[in-house]
Protein backbone atom coordinates (compact mmCIF):
# COMPACT_ATOMS: atom_id res chain seq x y z
CA UNK A 1 0.00 0.00 0.00
CA UNK A 2 1.51 3.28 -0.99
CA UNK A 3 1.82 6.58 1.32
CA UNK A 4 -1.32 8.08 -0.90
CA UNK A 5 -3.31 5.11 0.18
CA UNK A 6 -2.31 4.89 3.43
CA UNK A 7 -3.25 8.73 4.25
CA UNK A 8 -6.44 8.36 2.29
CA UNK A 9 -7.55 5.57 4.50
CA UNK A 10 -6.65 7.11 7.76
CA UNK A 11 -8.15 10.60 6.37
CA UNK A 12 -11.38 8.72 5.54
CA UNK A 13 -11.60 6.36 8.92
CA UNK A 14 -10.83 9.95 10.93
CA UNK A 15 -14.01 11.23 9.01
CA UNK A 16 -16.05 8.73 9.41
CA UNK A 17 -15.22 7.85 13.21
CA UNK A 18 -15.82 11.61 13.81
CA UNK A 19 -19.34 11.38 12.14
CA UNK A 20 -20.34 8.37 13.57
CA UNK A 21 -19.39 9.92 16.79
CA UNK A 22 -21.85 13.02 15.81
CA UNK A 23 -24.58 11.28 14.76
CA UNK A 24 -24.58 8.98 17.83
CA UNK A 25 -24.46 12.74 19.69
CA UNK A 26 -27.89 13.77 18.26
CA UNK A 27 -29.37 10.56 17.81
CA UNK A 28 -29.36 8.82 21.18
CA UNK A 29 -30.15 11.95 23.54
CA UNK A 30 -33.22 13.10 21.17
CA UNK A 31 -34.31 8.86 21.41
CA UNK A 32 -34.39 9.14 24.96
CA UNK A 33 -35.68 12.58 25.50
CA UNK A 34 -38.60 12.09 23.07
CA UNK A 35 -39.24 8.87 25.51
CA UNK A 36 -39.12 10.69 28.62
CA UNK A 37 -41.66 13.58 27.16
CA UNK A 38 -44.02 10.73 26.15
CA UNK A 39 -44.24 9.02 29.55
CA UNK A 40 -47.59 10.28 30.68
CA UNK A 41 -48.77 8.88 27.19
CA UNK A 42 -47.30 5.34 28.18
CA UNK A 43 -49.36 5.36 31.53
CA UNK A 44 -52.82 6.87 29.51
CA UNK A 45 -52.44 5.39 26.36
CA UNK A 46 -49.61 2.65 25.96
CA UNK A 47 -50.99 1.43 22.68
CA UNK A 48 -49.86 4.77 21.30
CA UNK A 49 -46.95 5.20 22.81
CA UNK A 50 -45.23 1.80 21.71
CA UNK A 51 -46.44 2.45 18.51
CA UNK A 52 -44.71 6.05 18.54
CA UNK A 53 -41.67 4.29 20.43
CA UNK A 54 -41.18 1.79 17.72
CA UNK A 55 -41.14 4.34 15.02
CA UNK A 56 -38.62 6.52 16.66
CA UNK A 57 -36.69 2.61 17.54
CA UNK A 58 -36.70 2.15 13.62
CA UNK A 59 -35.28 5.67 12.77
CA UNK A 60 -32.67 4.82 14.90
CA UNK A 61 -31.64 1.90 13.50
CA UNK A 62 -31.65 3.75 10.11
CA UNK A 63 -29.00 5.55 11.45
CA UNK A 64 -26.82 2.64 12.34
CA UNK A 65 -27.95 0.67 8.67
CA UNK A 66 -26.32 3.86 7.13
CA UNK A 67 -22.77 2.97 8.41
CA UNK A 68 -22.39 0.05 6.61
CA UNK A 69 -24.24 1.37 3.80
CA UNK A 70 -22.20 4.08 2.69
CA UNK A 71 -18.79 2.28 3.38
CA UNK A 72 -19.72 0.17 0.42
CA UNK A 73 -20.80 -3.30 2.57
CA UNK A 74 -23.92 -4.29 0.82
CA UNK A 75 -25.98 -7.11 1.73
CA UNK A 76 -27.25 -9.70 -0.78
CA UNK A 77 -30.38 -11.65 0.17
CA UNK A 78 -31.41 -14.97 -1.54
CA UNK A 79 -33.43 -18.06 -0.42
CA UNK A 80 -36.93 -18.62 0.51
CA UNK A 81 -39.18 -15.40 0.27
CA UNK A 82 -39.64 -14.03 3.78
CA UNK A 83 -42.71 -11.72 2.90
CA UNK A 84 -45.21 -13.83 4.14
CA UNK A 85 -43.58 -13.61 7.70
CA UNK A 86 -43.27 -9.60 8.25
CA UNK A 87 -46.46 -8.96 9.40
CA UNK A 88 -46.49 -12.34 11.93
CA UNK A 89 -44.93 -13.73 14.92
CA UNK A 90 -41.51 -14.78 14.26
CA UNK A 91 -38.35 -15.84 15.54
CA UNK A 92 -35.15 -15.16 14.07
CA UNK A 93 -32.12 -17.80 14.51
CA UNK A 94 -28.77 -16.68 13.03
CA UNK A 95 -25.30 -17.72 13.28
CA UNK A 96 -22.65 -14.84 14.88
CA UNK A 97 -19.41 -14.72 14.15
CA UNK A 98 -18.55 -10.72 14.44
CA UNK A 99 -19.96 -7.45 16.07
CA UNK A 100 -21.12 -6.59 12.18
CA UNK A 101 -23.49 -9.38 12.09
CA UNK A 102 -26.48 -7.03 14.32
CA UNK A 103 -25.53 -3.73 12.17
CA UNK A 104 -25.98 -5.53 9.11
CA UNK A 105 -29.10 -7.42 9.99
CA UNK A 106 -30.70 -4.08 10.89
CA UNK A 107 -29.66 -2.77 7.58
CA UNK A 108 -31.22 -5.51 5.76
CA UNK A 109 -34.93 -5.19 8.65
CA UNK A 110 -34.65 -1.52 7.79
CA UNK A 111 -36.32 -2.21 4.20
CA UNK A 112 -38.69 -4.14 5.23
CA UNK A 113 -42.09 -2.55 6.53
CA UNK A 114 -43.28 -3.52 10.17
CA UNK A 115 -39.74 -4.93 11.04
CA UNK A 116 -37.85 -3.16 13.16
CA UNK A 117 -40.97 -0.96 14.84
CA UNK A 118 -41.85 -4.70 16.22
CA UNK A 119 -38.78 -6.55 16.97
CA UNK A 120 -37.51 -7.74 20.16
CA UNK A 121 -33.32 -8.21 20.14
CA UNK A 122 -31.78 -11.32 22.40
CA UNK A 123 -28.34 -9.97 23.49
CA UNK A 124 -25.70 -9.89 25.84
CA UNK A 125 -25.79 -7.96 28.73
CA UNK A 126 -22.71 -6.31 28.19
CA UNK A 127 -24.24 -4.72 25.57
CA UNK A 128 -26.30 -2.74 28.10
CA UNK A 129 -23.92 -0.82 29.29
CA UNK A 130 -22.62 0.51 25.68
CA UNK A 131 -24.47 3.85 23.95
CA UNK A 132 -26.78 2.03 22.67
CA UNK A 133 -27.80 -0.30 25.90
CA UNK A 134 -30.23 2.72 26.97
CA UNK A 135 -32.33 2.71 23.69
CA UNK A 136 -32.08 -1.25 24.22
CA UNK A 137 -33.56 -0.85 27.42
CA UNK A 138 -36.17 1.97 27.16
CA UNK A 139 -37.63 -0.54 23.81
CA UNK A 140 -37.53 -3.61 26.20
CA UNK A 141 -35.13 -5.46 24.51
CA UNK A 142 -33.62 -8.59 26.60
CA UNK A 143 -29.97 -8.94 27.96
CA UNK A 144 -28.98 -12.36 28.50
CA UNK A 145 -25.98 -13.30 30.99
CA UNK A 146 -23.96 -15.55 29.77
CA UNK A 147 -22.49 -18.43 31.72
CA UNK A 148 -23.44 -21.92 33.76
CA UNK A 149 -24.34 -20.34 37.26
CA UNK A 150 -26.26 -17.69 35.31
CA UNK A 151 -28.02 -19.93 32.71
CA UNK A 152 -31.10 -21.31 33.96
CA UNK A 153 -31.78 -17.50 36.05
CA UNK A 154 -31.55 -16.21 32.49
CA UNK A 155 -34.15 -18.87 31.02
CA UNK A 156 -36.36 -17.70 33.94
CA UNK A 157 -35.98 -14.19 32.98
CA UNK A 158 -36.34 -14.67 29.62
CA UNK A 159 -39.77 -16.66 29.92
CA UNK A 160 -40.74 -12.95 31.91
CA UNK A 161 -39.83 -11.05 29.62
CA UNK A 162 -41.52 -12.59 26.99
CA UNK A 163 -44.82 -12.69 29.12
CA UNK A 164 -44.34 -9.19 30.34
CA UNK A 165 -42.86 -7.46 27.22
CA UNK A 166 -42.81 -9.15 23.80
CA UNK A 167 -46.51 -10.78 24.17
CA UNK A 168 -48.36 -7.79 25.66
CA UNK A 169 -46.60 -4.95 23.54
CA UNK A 170 -47.68 -7.18 20.35
CA UNK A 171 -44.04 -7.41 19.23
CA UNK A 172 -43.11 -9.50 16.30
CA UNK A 173 -39.63 -10.15 15.35
CA UNK A 174 -37.64 -11.74 18.06
CA UNK A 175 -33.71 -12.17 17.47
CA UNK A 176 -31.96 -15.09 18.57
CA UNK A 177 -28.44 -15.89 18.12
CA UNK A 178 -28.24 -20.00 19.43
CA UNK A 179 -24.28 -20.31 19.21
CA UNK A 180 -24.51 -17.91 22.65
CA UNK A 181 -21.49 -16.02 21.47
CA UNK A 182 -19.34 -15.08 18.37
CA UNK A 183 -17.80 -17.75 16.72
CA UNK A 184 -13.95 -17.05 17.20
CA UNK A 185 -14.66 -17.23 20.89
CA UNK A 186 -16.91 -20.70 20.83
CA UNK A 187 -15.36 -22.64 18.04
CA UNK A 188 -12.63 -24.75 20.26
CA UNK A 189 -15.56 -25.18 23.07
CA UNK A 190 -17.93 -26.50 20.41
CA UNK A 191 -15.14 -28.73 18.99
CA UNK A 192 -14.63 -30.04 22.33
CA UNK A 193 -18.06 -30.17 23.03
CA UNK A 194 -18.71 -32.32 19.69
CA UNK A 195 -15.92 -34.71 19.92
CA UNK A 196 -16.93 -35.87 23.82
CA UNK A 197 -20.58 -35.97 22.94
CA UNK A 198 -19.67 -38.25 19.33
CA UNK A 199 -21.55 -34.77 17.52
CA UNK A 200 -20.19 -33.32 14.19
CA UNK A 201 -16.57 -31.11 14.27
CA UNK A 202 -18.16 -27.49 13.08
CA UNK A 203 -15.48 -25.08 11.29
CA UNK A 204 -17.52 -22.49 10.30
CA UNK A 205 -20.17 -22.01 12.72
CA UNK A 206 -20.58 -23.54 16.30
CA UNK A 207 -23.08 -25.94 18.11
CA UNK A 208 -26.12 -24.11 19.29
CA UNK A 209 -27.38 -24.14 22.53
CA UNK A 210 -30.81 -25.12 22.86
CA UNK A 211 -32.19 -23.67 26.13
CA UNK A 212 -33.02 -20.24 24.64
CA UNK A 213 -35.23 -21.99 21.93
CA UNK A 214 -36.99 -24.42 24.19
CA UNK A 215 -37.71 -21.44 26.88
CA UNK A 216 -39.19 -19.66 23.88
CA UNK A 217 -40.86 -22.62 22.24
CA UNK A 218 -42.87 -23.40 25.64
CA UNK A 219 -44.29 -19.75 26.07
CA UNK A 220 -44.97 -18.81 22.79
CA UNK A 221 -45.92 -21.67 21.08
CA UNK A 222 -48.80 -22.91 19.19
CA UNK A 223 -51.81 -21.59 21.96
CA UNK A 224 -53.46 -18.77 22.83
CA UNK A 225 -52.96 -16.37 24.92
CA UNK A 226 -55.39 -13.72 27.18
CA UNK A 227 -54.34 -10.89 27.67
CA UNK A 228 -56.51 -9.69 30.67
CA UNK A 229 -55.41 -13.15 32.74
CA UNK A 230 -51.59 -12.94 32.14
CA UNK A 231 -48.84 -11.89 34.08
CA UNK A 232 -47.92 -8.54 32.64
CA UNK A 233 -48.14 -5.52 34.53
CA UNK A 234 -51.51 -3.78 34.78
CA UNK A 235 -50.90 -1.47 32.14
CA UNK A 236 -49.59 -4.06 29.86
CA UNK A 237 -53.38 -5.17 30.21
CA UNK A 238 -54.89 -1.55 29.13
CA UNK A 239 -53.90 -2.85 25.39
CA UNK A 240 -57.15 -5.40 24.81
CA UNK A 241 -58.82 -7.37 27.01
CA UNK A 242 -59.34 -9.75 23.80
CA UNK A 243 -58.10 -13.31 23.13
CA UNK A 244 -55.10 -12.91 20.62
CA UNK A 245 -53.11 -15.21 19.07
CA UNK A 246 -50.04 -15.54 21.25
CA UNK A 247 -48.05 -18.53 19.46
CA UNK A 248 -44.90 -17.82 17.26
CA UNK A 249 -46.00 -18.29 13.46
CA UNK A 250 -42.76 -18.61 11.11
CA UNK A 251 -38.72 -19.69 12.37
CA UNK A 252 -37.07 -17.83 9.85
CA UNK A 253 -32.94 -19.31 9.95
CA UNK A 254 -30.41 -16.33 9.02
CA UNK A 255 -27.38 -17.60 7.33
CA UNK A 256 -24.71 -14.98 7.57
CA UNK A 257 -22.04 -15.15 5.00
CA UNK A 258 -19.05 -13.18 5.03
CA UNK A 259 -16.78 -12.81 2.06
CA UNK A 260 -13.60 -15.40 2.26
CA UNK A 261 -15.07 -16.68 5.49
CA UNK A 262 -13.69 -12.76 6.73
CA UNK A 263 -16.11 -11.31 9.36
CA UNK A 264 -16.65 -7.45 9.11
CA UNK A 265 -16.78 -6.33 12.39
CA UNK A 266 -17.90 -2.93 13.95
CA UNK A 267 -14.73 -0.59 13.80
CA UNK A 268 -14.44 -1.85 10.34
CA UNK A 269 -18.21 -0.49 9.71
CA UNK A 270 -17.36 3.07 11.31
CA UNK A 271 -14.15 3.44 9.96
CA UNK A 272 -14.67 1.77 6.29
CA UNK A 273 -10.95 0.61 5.83
CA UNK A 274 -11.63 -2.38 4.35
CA UNK A 275 -12.27 -2.36 0.71
CA UNK A 276 -16.47 -2.36 -0.39
CA UNK A 277 -17.75 -6.42 -0.33
CA UNK A 278 -20.91 -8.40 -0.49
CA UNK A 279 -22.30 -9.85 2.23
CA UNK A 280 -24.92 -12.97 1.89
CA UNK A 281 -28.08 -13.48 3.98
CA UNK A 282 -29.41 -16.64 2.96
CA UNK A 283 -33.24 -17.24 4.60
CA UNK A 284 -34.52 -20.34 5.54
CA UNK A 285 -38.01 -19.97 6.62
CA UNK A 286 -39.80 -23.03 8.57
CA UNK A 287 -43.90 -22.82 9.88
CA UNK A 288 -43.20 -23.12 13.85
CA UNK A 289 -44.97 -26.04 13.87
CA UNK A 290 -42.36 -28.29 11.77
CA UNK A 291 -40.45 -27.42 14.82
CA UNK A 292 -40.36 -29.74 17.65
CA UNK A 293 -41.31 -29.56 20.91
CA UNK A 294 -39.58 -32.45 22.62
CA UNK A 295 -36.06 -31.21 24.05
CA UNK A 296 -33.91 -33.85 22.63
CA UNK A 297 -35.89 -33.54 19.13
CA UNK A 298 -35.54 -29.80 19.76
CA UNK A 299 -31.85 -29.98 19.66
CA UNK A 300 -31.42 -32.63 16.55
CA UNK A 301 -33.52 -30.22 14.86
CA UNK A 302 -31.63 -27.33 15.80
CA UNK A 303 -28.22 -28.99 15.27
CA UNK A 304 -29.48 -30.20 11.83
CA UNK A 305 -29.97 -26.26 11.42
CA UNK A 306 -26.17 -25.27 12.09
CA UNK A 307 -24.83 -28.86 10.35
CA UNK A 308 -26.11 -27.21 7.45
CA UNK A 309 -25.15 -23.52 7.91
CA UNK A 310 -21.47 -25.65 8.43
CA UNK A 311 -21.86 -26.91 4.88
CA UNK A 312 -23.77 -23.96 2.88
CA UNK A 313 -20.36 -21.97 4.03
CA UNK A 314 -18.18 -24.33 3.30
CA UNK A 315 -19.38 -24.32 -0.37
CA UNK A 316 -19.64 -20.17 0.04
CA UNK A 317 -16.19 -19.68 0.50
CA UNK A 318 -14.90 -22.23 -1.96
CA UNK A 319 -17.16 -21.03 -4.95
CA UNK A 320 -18.59 -17.64 -3.87
CA UNK A 321 -22.00 -18.85 -4.21
CA UNK A 322 -24.88 -20.57 -2.42
CA UNK A 323 -26.71 -23.57 -4.03
CA UNK A 324 -29.98 -22.02 -3.41
CA UNK A 325 -31.98 -24.95 -5.30
CA UNK A 326 -30.39 -27.69 -2.93
CA UNK A 327 -32.21 -26.08 0.29
CA UNK A 328 -35.04 -24.35 -0.96
CA UNK A 329 -37.96 -25.70 -3.16
CA UNK A 330 -38.92 -22.17 -4.32
CA UNK A 331 -35.87 -19.70 -3.77
CA UNK A 332 -35.98 -16.16 -4.59
CA UNK A 333 -32.85 -14.86 -6.99
CA UNK A 334 -30.45 -12.60 -4.90
CA UNK A 335 -31.43 -9.34 -4.59
CA UNK A 336 -28.97 -6.69 -3.12
CA UNK A 337 -30.51 -4.14 -0.60
CA UNK A 338 -31.16 -0.98 -1.35
CA UNK A 339 -31.43 2.19 1.47
CA UNK A 340 -33.39 4.97 0.61
CA UNK A 341 -31.09 8.02 0.57
CA UNK A 342 -33.69 10.88 0.77
CA UNK A 343 -35.22 9.08 4.13
CA UNK A 344 -31.80 9.04 5.07
CA UNK A 345 -31.55 12.44 4.41
CA UNK A 346 -35.22 13.66 6.39
CA UNK A 347 -33.93 11.46 9.48
CA UNK A 348 -31.01 13.27 9.82
CA UNK A 349 -32.93 16.63 9.76
CA UNK A 350 -35.61 15.10 12.11
CA UNK A 351 -33.13 14.36 14.56
CA UNK A 352 -30.62 17.56 14.30
CA UNK A 353 -34.00 19.24 14.55
CA UNK A 354 -35.38 17.80 17.39
CA UNK A 355 -31.67 18.23 19.06
CA UNK A 356 -32.12 22.22 18.56
CA UNK A 357 -35.51 21.64 20.01
CA UNK A 358 -34.73 19.82 23.18
CA UNK A 359 -31.87 22.00 23.99
CA UNK A 360 -33.68 25.12 23.32
CA UNK A 361 -35.95 23.67 26.30
CA UNK A 362 -33.81 22.52 28.61
CA UNK A 363 -32.19 25.95 28.21
CA UNK A 364 -35.49 28.10 28.90
CA UNK A 365 -36.22 26.38 32.05
CA UNK A 366 -32.73 26.47 33.70
CA UNK A 367 -33.22 30.28 32.44
CA UNK A 368 -36.56 29.75 34.49
CA UNK A 369 -35.08 27.92 37.32
CA UNK A 370 -32.50 30.50 37.39
CA UNK A 371 -34.78 33.55 37.70
CA UNK A 372 -36.89 31.92 40.23
CA UNK A 373 -34.14 31.52 42.17
CA UNK A 374 -31.84 34.69 42.12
Amino acid sequence: MSLLESLFLVSKGALRLSFVLINNAYCIPTYVVWMILLFPLRKLNPEVYWRIEGYFFHWLLAMVSMWSWTAGYDIVELGDDIRKCMKERTLVIANHQSTADVPLLMASFNTKPNVLPNIMWIMDRLFKYTNFGIVSVLHQDFFIISGKDNREGSLQALVKHILNSYVPRQRLWMVLFPEGGFLRKRRETSKRYALKNDLPVLQNVSLPRVGALQAIMDTVGCKKYEMGNNNADSSSNNFSESIITNNLAWILDITIAYPDGKPLDLPTIILGYRPPCKTLLFYRLYPCSEVPMDHEEMTSWLYARFEEKEHMLEVFYRTGDIPSEQYCQSPTPPQLVTQDCLRFFILHLFFITSTYVHIQMFYAVYEYYSYLMY
